[in-house]
C-alpha cells in the first residue's frame, strides 16, 4: 500500500498536468480519480466503487435545495424584479455619502438572501451601477470595489448554494450551516457600509455629490417599498424564517421560497414563457455542474478513505504536536492561498476531503469552520489573478485597467479578512444563532 502523502502528491500531480493542459476542472478531477483509485485498489474494484459513491452523492437528500435556490434568483432575475427593488433602495438612500456605492451593498446583500449567486449578483449590479458610477465621477475604488465585495456577499448569506455545496461534500448538517452564515455576512455587509461611508467622508473626490437630487415623496415612497420590496423580504422570511423557526427543513423552506418568488412574479404580470425558459434553463445548467463537482469532489474522499491516508493523516498531525487553533488557522491559510490561484469550488473539491477527518479527530466544530472557510474561498472571488468576480467586472468595465480592478479589491479583502480573525476569536458569531434553534 502506497505512502498517504505518495498518494496525495500523485493525485495534485496529476490533476494539475491536467488541469493546465486545458481539460475542465471536474473532468480533470473524475480522470484523476480514475487513474488513482485504480491503480490502489485495481481497475474494476476501483471503478464500481467510484460509480457507487458519485451515485450515492448526487442522490443525497440534502443537496436538493440547490435547484431550488437556483430557480428563485433567475425566476427573480429574468422577471425584472431585482431591477425594481434596485430602483426603490436607490431613493430611499437619498443624500447619503457615497450613496450608489452604499446601494451596492444594501442591493447586493438582499439579492444574495434571494439568488446565492456571486457570479449573478456581480454581473447584475455591474451591469446597472458600474455605468452610473462611472457618469457621475465616482472613484474607481468607491465604483468597482463596493459591487465586486456586494457579490461576494451571495457565498456567504443563504441560500448559498456554495454552502449547500459544502454541506454535500464535507456531510455538515446544511440546515445549521446555513444559518451560520446569516450573522457573519450581516457584519461583512455593515463593515463593508461603514468604510465606504467613512471613506467618502474623508475623501469627498472618492464619490463625487450629484448635482440634482430627485425630491422623494414619501407617499410613493411607501407605496412601493409596500409593492416592490416587503414581497422581497417575504420570499426571505419563507427560507431563512422557516429553518430558523423550525417549521421546515431546508428542501422544505427552499421549495416554499421558490414557490413565493413564483406567485409574487406572476402577481406583478411578469411571468411569461420567456423569462420560465430562460430560468428553468439557468437552474439546468447551474445546478448540473454543482451535482457534478459533488459527485467528483466524493470519489477523492472515498480514495482517501480506502486507501488508509485519511488515517495516517490523522495520525501525521497529531504527532506533530499542534494545537487545534494552529491547525484551523493553517487550513484557513491553505485555502486562502489556493484561492489565488484555484477557483473556490476547486478548493473545496480539494481541501475538504482532507481536512474533515483531521478536523473531526480534533473535536474542531465543522459548522464553525464551514463558514470560515467559506469567507476565504469568497476571498479567492476577488483576489488576483484568478479571482473570478475581478473578470466579471472587467467584462462590465473594460475600459478600467485589470492593475486598477485589483487595486479596488484590496480595502474589501482586508475587511473580509478581518472578519474572519473575529469569528476565530468569537466563535458564537457563527455558533449562536444554529444553537439557538437546535
Amino acid at each position: 500500500m502506497m505512502e498517504w502523502w505518495l498518494i496525495v502528491s500523485l493525485f495534485f500531480g496529476i490533476f494539475l498536468i491536467l488541469m493546465f493542459a486545458g481539460i475542465p476542472v471536474v473532468f480533470a478531477f473524475l480522470v484523476t480519480n480514475i487513474i488513482i483509485i485504480s491503480s490502489v485498489i485495481g481497475f474494476e474494484i476501483g471503478l464500481a466503487q467510484l460509480v457507487k459513491s458519485m451515485y450515492s452523492a448526487v442522490t443525497n437528500f440534502s443537496l436538493t435545495p440547490i435547484p431550488l435556490f437556483v430557480l428563485m434568483g433567475e425566476l427573480l432575475f429574468y422577471s425584472g424584479v431585482a431591477l425594481t427593488t434596485l430602483n426603490v433602495i436607490n431613493k430611499l438612500l437619498g443624500k447619503l455619502p457615497g450613496r450608489l456605492s452604499v446601494l451596492s451593498i444594501a442591493s447586493g446583500t438582499m439579492f444574495a438572501a434571494l439568488s446565492g449567486s456571486s457570479i449573478a449578483n456581480t454581473s447584475m449590479l455591474g451591469s446597472i451601477l458600474a455605468p452610473e458610477m462611472k457618469n457621475k465621477g465616482y472613484h474607481t475604488t468607491m465604483s468597482i470595489g463596493p459591487i465586486m465585495a456586494a457579490g461576494s456577499l451571495a457565498m456567504i448569506i443563504p441560500p448559498s448554494a456554495m454552502i449547500v455545496l459544502m454541506g454535500g461534500i464535507a456531510s455538515i448538517a446544511v440546515g445549521p450551516l446555513l444559518i451560520g452564515g446569516v450573522i457573519p455576512g450581516i457584519l461583512m455587509a455593515s463593515l463593508f457600509i461603514g468604510y465606504i461611508i467613512i471613506a467618502c467622508l474623508i475623501n469627498p473626490s472618492l464619490a463625487p455629490k450629484e448635482i440634482k437630487e430627485e425630491k422623494i415623496i414619501w407617499k410613493d415612497m411607501i407605496k412601493s417599498f409596500v409593492f416592490d420590496i416587503a414581497p422581497l423580504f417575504i420570499i426571505i422570511f419563507c427560507v431563512i424564517g422557516f429553518i430558523l423557526l423550525g417549521i421546515a427543513t431546508p428542501t422544505e423552506a427552499a421549495a416554499v421560497g421558490t414557490l413565493a418568488a413564483l406567485i409574487i412574479v406572476a402577481l406583478k404580470k411578469k411571468l411569461n414563457y420567456k423569462v420560465i425558459e430562460k430560468s428553468i434553463t439557468g437552474t439546468l445548467k447551474i445546478s448540473g455542474m454543482i451535482l457534478l463537482i459533488v459527485a467528483t469532489s466524493v470519489g477523492f474522499g472515498q480514495l482517501l478513505s480506502f486507501s488508509g491516508a485519511s488515517r495516517d493523516m490523522v495520525d501525521f498531525i497529531s504527532n506533530i504536536g499542534l494545537n487545534t487553533l494552529m491547525v484551523v488557522i493553517i487550513f484557513l491559510l491553505i485555502v486562502f492561498l489556493l484561492g489565488f490561484f484555484v477557483e473556490p469550488i476547486s478548493v473545496m473539491m480539494i481541501t475538504l476531503p482532507l481536512f474533515v477527518p483531521i478536523l473531526t479527530s480534533l473535536d474542531v466544530n465543522l459548522i464553525w469552520f464551514g463558514i470560515m472557510m467559506l469567507i476565504c474561498l469568497d476571498l479567492g472571488n476577488i483576489t488576483p489573478p484568478v479571482g473570478m468576480l475581478l473578470f466579471v467586472m472587467k467584462g462590465v468595465r473594460p475600459d478600467v485597467p485589470m492593475v486598477d480592478i485589483y487595486k479596488s479589491a484590496i480595502p474589501f479583502v482586508l475587511l473580509e479578512l478581518s472578519v474572519v480573525i473575529l469569528i476565530l476569536i468569537f466563535p458564537s458569531i457563527v455558533l449562536w444563532l444554529p444553537g439557538s434553534i437546535s
